[in-house]
């Protein structure tokens, strides 16, 4: 299977990062790129190391939290009460 586009470093680069995030859903990346679960996983395939490939697979299957439909919540992401808030660039102070 190929790629359907063209992507370039930095989207292939956030794809990746976005398969790696546990609340990223496969629909997330679907969306925002247009690559399809399968086109994910080849993506992932070819773009890393055959053992970092193994461990993300590993990971991720059976995951609730990369398939919209399968998970416990609807909307909403985790933060972490001792986050800072970012605005405007800069980290203010709590």
């Amino acid at each position: 299977m190929t790629i359907k586009k063209d992507l370039t470093d930095l989207e292939k680069d956030r794809i990746i990062e976005m398969a790696w995030e546990d609340r990223t859903t496969f629909d997330a990346i679907l969306l925002q790129f247009g690559l399809k679960e399968q086109e994910v996983i080849e993506l992932m395939r070819t773009e890393m190391k055959p053992s970092s490939f193994r461990m993300w697979r590993e990971r991720v299957q059976g995951r609730k939290t990369k398939h919209e439909k399968r998970r416990d919540f609807r909307e909403g992401r985790f933060k972490c009460t001792m986050q800072r808030q970012i605005n405007n660039n800069k980290i203010s102070k709590r």
